[in-house]
């Protein structure tokens, strides 16, 4: 009699020996993690911990940060240049928007600079001056040289001598002309120019500049009044000074009692950068007289002028815009101005002769209060839509951010360094995240918690501020007091879905190499149960390559988790897998 042969159950084993990052979708490919933490993908394809970072300082009521040669950041109301106070000290308090033009840092919204080159050149990028006491009118030329006037009236002087000035009175009118000798003719002086003087003891010439674009008010003579060019000034301590403008007096010479108000003014700007050696902004919303949709340039090589027109190809310039909404972020991609709204993507054509085109692309632009996510990564802009991160090469934007899931997510901020962008934003439950976006290999992956507020790369240091703490980060840990210790996760998604009947992993078998005085503990968790339970544990014996196996129970499904301490290095994890039926 032969009793009936058993059939072994089929086994079959998976190795997974390429690990894909971060995946927080329902069904994950192989090698790929459901949720992460300080891990990243350096040595991929093995999976590692991240780089221990560095603490560089722990600053109170931190308000942005900015990359030059070396970290400049603004911090309890002063600004600091490589951990240096300097003078520009009693600013606001709240995030700032720090620039970098040529050897100056400017700091909005105070509207402030300060040059590292020369510490002394620092202030007000605006400036007003109100006049006190007697204020002369007087006519002159474009260098503020006075003009000899000899007559003034409907009829031409008789005899008169070489540049001689007569005021034309016919017809009702006022027409400056100048007599030549060569050609014996009035020959009629087009662009008028009035020199007004006042006492301010030196404050003019120490105030303004030669061709500012400045608003003058207060005077009985509207001609003087308005948006106006200082074609030249002067002035000292020691006697008065002026200013030399366009305005066609009636008058030879006149002086009143007023308070003669001169005013350079920036125009409220939402967001700001500069490109090409010009400072662009952008605002939407009422300015107080009217409401503005606008893009503003400065004159070139001049972030102080935004009203400058001298009819050159270095003029300040101002465009209106058509699009609704309000605009949500400004960067300089490619050398070119690119302001951006929700919905739209506006791109400055910056041209030499000063004719600058506005172009449009209506697409997914920037998520409002994202702003500081935009960050160029290579040559890819990468920034924080309202649904996605998108990357954008000068065409329509392509979504990366697939493998973070459906989540949204808000108030981005955003680094890079080489082919790393990271991403610090928060959920809509209020819990933040930096992830970790590798370009080069198209991975993901999740870090902590961080709350940053902003990033600014240094030379091979990406540096970051923990809004929550205060504290200054070097990413990269070059920089500053190294971490000690910090922990890591990883959790794979579901496994064991590939067949509907019940299914008996006989183990798994991970490969790993782990720091000595680290440790690692493993955890599982079965068909989607609420709790994690204890699978085996492990502590780090150096530069010694270890296989822990793991036997876990049989189920329809499962979870594994690895969380530990110490440096790590995951080389593979292994699965052997034997079918059943599908009874439980």
């Amino acid at each position: 009699m032969y009793y009936p042969k058993l059939k072994p159950l089929r086994s079959r084993r998976v190795t997974t020996d390429r690990f894909r990052g971060y995946e927080h979708r329902l069904r994950i490919p192989d090698g790929a993690f459901f949720n992460t933490e300080n891990l990243c993908g350096d040595q991929y394809p093995l999976l590692s911990s991240r780089r221990p970072r560095g603490l560089v300082a722990n600053l109170e009521d931190p308000g942005g940060l900015l990359e030059k040669d070396a970290p400049c950041w603004v911090a309890d109301g002063t600004l600091y240049v490589n951990g240096y106070a300097t003078a520009l000290t009693g600013l606001s308090p709240g995030e700032k928007q720090l620039v970098s033009m040529g050897a100056n840092v400017l700091v909005f919204p105070d509207k402030v600079y300060y040059n590292t080159a020369d510490p002394t050149d620092f202030g007000s990028m605006e400036a007003s001056y109100t006049t006190l006491g007697t204020v002369t009118y007087t006519p002159c030329d474009v260098d503020g040289k006075p003009y000899t006037i000899t007559s003034t009236g409907a009829r031409e002087p008789t005899a008169p001598e070489n540049g001689e000035i007569w005021i034309d009175t016919a017809d009702g009118g006022t027409v400056y002309r100048q007599w030549s000798q060569v050609s014996l003719l009035w020959v009629e002086i087009e662009t008028v120019y009035t020199r007004i003087g006042f006492t301010s003891r030196g404050e003019i010439p120490r105030l303004f500049r030669q061709y500012d674009g400045v608003s003058v008010s207060g005077s009985q003579k509207e001609e003087l009044n308005g948006e106006k060019i200082l074609y030249a000034l002067g002035g000292d301590e020691n006697t008065d000074d002026y200013v030399v403008v366009t305005g066609l007096l009636r008058e030879a010479n006149t002086d009143e009692e007023r308070q003669l108000k001169l005013e350079r003014r920036l125009p409220p700007m939402d967001y700001v950068c500069e490109c090409q050696n010009r400072l662009w902004g952008c605002f939407y919303g009422s300015d107080g007289e009217k409401n503005l949709n606008e893009i503003y340039c400065s004159a070139l090589g001049d972030f102080k002028n935004f009203r400058q027109y001298l009819g050159l190809s270095t003029d300040s310039w101002t465009a209106s815009v058509g699009s609704d909404g309000p605009w949500t972020g400004a960067v300089n991609y490619l050398g070119t101005p690119c302001l951006f709204k929700e919905s739209r993507i506006h791109r400055v054509s910056v041209s030499a002769a000063g004719a600058h085109r506005l172009e449009e692309t209506v697409c997914r632009g920037v998520q409002r209060g994202s702003h500081k996510s935009l960050c160029v990564v290579g040559e890819t802009l990468l920034y924080k839509s309202r649904t996605d991160v998108c990357a954008w090469q000068g065409g329509f934007p392509q979504s990366v951010s697939g493998a973070l899931g459906e989540e949204s997510c808000y108030e981005a901020a955003a680094g890079s360094i080489g082919e790393k962008y990271y991403i610090s934003m928060r959920n809509a439950a209020g819990a933040w995240s930096l992830y970790v976006y590798d370009l080069g290999k198209g991975l993901w992956y999740r870090e902590d918690g961080l709350h940053a507020l902003c990033f600014a790369r240094c030379g091979d240091s990406l540096y970051c501020i923990d809004a929550e703490t205060g504290a200054l980060w070097d990413l990269q840990g070059a920089a500053g007091e190294r971490e000690a210790r910090f922990s890591w996760l990883a959790e794979t998604g579901v496994q064991s879905y590939e067949t509907a009947d019940r299914k008996y992993l006989s183990r798994f078998d991970v490969k790993l190499q782990l720091a000595r005085g680290g440790s690692m503990r493993v955890w599982l968790n079965y068909d989607s149960g609420e709790d994690w339970l204890p699978a085996g544990e492990i502590e780090g014996r150096g530069l010694e390559t270890v296989l822990l196996p793991v036997r876990p129970r049989r189920c329809d499904h499962l979870r594994l988790r690895l969380e530990g301490e110490g440096e790590l290095r995951l080389f593979s994890i292994t699965r052997t897998l034997r079918k059943g039926s599908d009874l439980p």
